[in-house]
């Protein structure tokens, strides 16, 4: 109560990270040596690959463990650990939303008021998150995200058949992501 919202990446990572720390420190055990090996590899990773989802960097240092556990002859421990950061990693995935693209949707109608209620039901029903920006006499515009195996044609061709009299134009114009 009372934080920031956390991203799902961010959880996720925090979730392998734990996962890859106490695998680390079983590799480590009391070798001095190994610790230091470990924090250079480790810098190494971290500094020299550019990655941009958290998770990815969680992930490489999870091989890394895995990869330091076999290099030292901890192989019941490297089968373990990759068996047991596989089915987490399933697991952190599976509850992860399905990947979207924003689009601006824009729709002329000869009556865009009669129109709305009927587009947002359908959008609705095709379970897409949209939010209203903009009307006018002419046309109405969404913001929509539409999951990556949804075709926006065939979206097209659904709206138009809504209301074939009042509906003439669709058109969806491809957003960027803010990062």
């Amino acid at each position: 109560r009372g934080t920031p919202h956390r991203q799902a990446p961010v959880i996720q990572t925090q979730i392998i990270l734990a996962v890859v720390g106490s695998v680390v420190m079983l590799v480590v055990g009391a070798s001095l040596a190994r610790a230091f090996g470990i924090v250079g590899a480790a810098g190494l990773v971290r500094y020299r690959a550019k990655i941009e989802d958290p998770k990815d960097a969680g992930v490489m240092l999870s091989t890394l463990a895995v990869g330091l556990a076999t290099g030292v002859g901890l192989w019941m421990l490297a089968i373990f650990a990759t068996v047991f950061i596989l089915g987490l990693l399933w697991i952190v995935e599976s509850f992860e939303p399905k990947a979207t693209h924003p689009f601006l949707l824009k729709v002329k109608a000869k009556d865009p008021a009669a129109l709305r209620p009927k587009l947002e039901q359908l959008l609705a029903k095709n379970r897409l998150e949209f939010e209203l920006r903009a009307t006018s006499q002419e046309e109405l515009h969404y913001e929509v995200r539409v999951p990556l195996n949804k075709r926006t044609d065939r979206l097209s061709d659904i709206i138009v058949k809504v209301d074939p009299d009042n509906a003439t134009a669709v058109e969806w114009e491809e957003k960027k992501e803010k990062k």
